[in-house]
């Protein structure tokens, strides 16, 4: 993308008078169309890892059975993506910056095509007492190529578009990964009838920390929700179909909601009160769904539930991405947003271990249609109910306590000369995380 430049301005806004809905005027970006190309590239990428993700968890039940496997090792072919995300997900976002987004997007490609081909061996060659491994190779290879393709929308959307098209930008790669899931909740249970360095500023940030810890804390909730809903359900007599359905349902209202909310907010800039309306309204759906979920026969309301709960949920997801760089700026964007990511992924392993920690299991006979090894049936009772109590606490937080100007947007709006999009990033080397800019 070549270097775009502002007519010069014979005045300078002050912080207080750059609003903006005055970007527009202060600002001219010259953009190509193949920037949707590359947009569409990197959000394939996120949807095929997040297919591969969740493949195994709408029939946890089937494949424990078909490769004499324990529930808890199923679960961990999820929770791997999470677990590796810790310690590579820093990595990550320091390769992003100081190599860029085509560095990036090619080794991540690689590590996907390499996972997959390793967890395809087991289905073939007759391994007895090794399928565990394999699979277990492979999510790892898939879970190192997340951390680079999970990061990248809102640095792809800083560097390749305008103002007015970031959030939108964003929204389109970030959903591409719960489409992914959605995919996998829905072909699974078709298909299987019989799963740079971290600036210190970041730290010193009381914005950007609450942030983090809130909506790191609802990616966690999401993740677990994702991974354990065929076995939340099919204890209370759901076939794996309908919690298929209902996970397919879970993704494709959240992608509707964040378009919606993507181009909200795109018009109106109101980041923060969009966020805190979301998180608002996901609590309830959580709420709702911890109860629905106990009941038998309620297929509507649980497949309605599920609907409104990735409708509320999902649509904040790129806002808070957005959020992230706007309070943490000038650090590079996959800084600011891998380190949510990657708390997020801490919380996600402790949130999924405390759900599968509080499970009871009775040995009474029951509606249950999951196909365990053992004649038993686990209770989520208090799973669902902790699940439901985090949102609310997450949300709380984040509604009273959090406040932040949008840094970004005042330096761009006080800025009357700039370049941006130049492509430097595109190159194997940059060190760039942060536009270049000029003043004039």
């Amino acid at each position: 993308m070549s270097e775009a430049s502002a007519s010069d301005s014979s005045e300078t806004p002050t912080p207080e008078s750059a609003e903006p809905s005055a970007l527009s005027g202060l600002t001219r970006y010259q953009t190509y169309k193949r920037r949707w190309f590359f947009l569409g590239v990197v959000s394939l990428l996120n949807c095929s890892n997040a297919m591969l993700w969740l493949s195994f968890a709408p029939v946890a039940d089937k494949i424990s059975d078909y490769f004499q496997l324990s529930m808890i090792e199923i679960n961990w072919l999820s929770l791997i993506y999470l677990v590796i995300s810790i310690p590579f997900g820093i990595i990550a976002t320091w390769f992003l910056d100081s190599f860029g987004l085509r560095c990036s997007t090619i080794l991540c490609a690689w590590l996907n095509a390499t996972g997959s081909v390793i967890r395809v061996i087991p289905c073939i060659v007759s391994l007895k007492n090794y399928h565990f491994i394999f699979f277990m190779i492979g999510q790892s290879f898939c879970a190192v190529a997340q951390v680079l393709v999970i990061f990248s929308p809102a640095k792809l959307a800083a560097l390749w578009f305008p103002e007015h098209q970031r959030a939108t930008a964003n929204m389109i790669a970030t959903m591409s990964n719960p489409l992914g899931v959605l995919l996998a909740n829905v072909g699974s249970p078709v298909i299987v009838k019989t799963e740079e360095d971290i600036p210190l500023m970041l730290l010193r940030n009381k914005a950007y920390i609450i942030l983090a810890l809130c909506f790191g804390g609802g990616i966690g909730v999401f993740t677990a929700f994702s991974a354990l809903l065929e076995q939340i359900l099919c204890v209370k007599g759901y076939s794996n179909e309908f919690s298929g359905l209902c996970g397919a349902l879970f993704i494709l209202f959240g992608i509707i909601g964040a378009l919606v909310l993507g181009l909200y907010v795109d018009r109106t800039k109101q980041f923060t009160e969009a966020t805190k309306v979301g998180f608002c309204l996901t609590t309830l759906a959580a709420i709702a769904f911890a109860v629905v979920s106990q009941f038998q026969k309620q297929m509507v309301l649980i497949a309605v539930v599920s609907s409104l709960f990735g409708f509320f949920g999902f649509s904040i997801c790129p806002i808070s991405f957005e959020l992230a760089v706007e309070c943490s700026y000038p650090v590079g964007e996959g800084a600011s947003t891998g380190l949510v990511f990657v708390i997020g992924q801490i919380e996600g392993v402790i949130i999924m271990v405390l759900l599968q920690a509080l499970t009871i299991q009775r040995s009474a006979p029951g509606p249950s249609t999951c196909q365990l090894q053992a004649d038993t049936t686990l209770d989520w009772t208090n799973s669902v109910l902790l699940l439901a109590g985090l949102t609310c606490i997450y949300s709380c937080i984040f509604v009273v306590f959090f406040r932040t100007p949008y840094k970004r947007l005042l330096a761009e709006g006080n800025s009357t000369y700039r370049t941006h999009g130049t492509g430097k990033d595109e190159e194997c080397g940059s060190s760039a995380s942060v536009p270049d800019m000029l003043q004039s």
